[in-house]
């Protein structure tokens, strides 16, 4: 494999990595309802587990309510009951046509654990990021030995990723640290 074409598939690599710390850090609750807080959570729908978006309309109501309309009124009762064992901590209200869910403001104990777990999300965006590093860098070695470049070309393709790999790190850890003031800021 091309030199350049491992340092853009690792560049891809890394913008995934990024990208799934983006949606991990969306299901952290803020505070202010958010659709994305039903992300991860999946209901029953005929046997298959299905995510409540795919199986609903979800909808801000007043800043600090989840409006939950199923678009088959048979799955209401599983998509409570999916809330319900999750680990949101919002007791679902059900009046037979749509399921509430209150989203209190934190308190400061809740926004400071909140905060302590953006940040063990954001270690694991850094792992997942020096994973695709060795990764990367691991296949630039077999690359530059197989086409004979020169130590000098080798030493510049592994200094291209370890610049990228900085570069994504420091984007990590800037969306970490805007998630942390995010919650402690209320």
């Amino acid at each position: 494999m091309d030199p350049d074409d491992i340092l853009l598939q690792t560049e891809e690599k890394m913008d995934k990595a990024l990208a799934a710390l983006r949606n991990e850090l969306s299901s952290i609750r803020t505070g202010r309802a958010n659709p994305l807080l039903l992300e991860r959570i999946h209901a029953d729908y005929y046997g298959t587990p299905t995510s409540i978006a795919q199986m609903a309309n979800i909808a801000v109501q007043g800043g600090q309510t989840l409006v939950i309309t199923p678009y088959d009124k048979t799955a209401l009762i599983e998509i409570e009951k999916a809330i319900a064992k999750s680990d949101l901590g919002l007791p679902p209200q059900n009046d037979g046509t749509v399921i509430r869910l209150n989203v209190p403001p934190l308190t400061e104990e809740t926004r400071k654990e909140q905060a302590k777990q953006a940040k063990k999300v954001g270690e694991e965006g850094k792992v997942a990021l020096r994973n695709v590093r060795r990764d990367g860098m691991s296949q630039m070695e077999k690359a530059c030995k197989e086409q004979n470049l020169s130590e000098d070309d080798a030493k510049h393709y592994s200094e291209d990723i370890d610049k990228l790999a900085q570069d994504k790190t420091k984007a990590l850890e800037a969306i970490v640290e805007a998630k942390e003031a995010d919650l402690l800021a209320m």
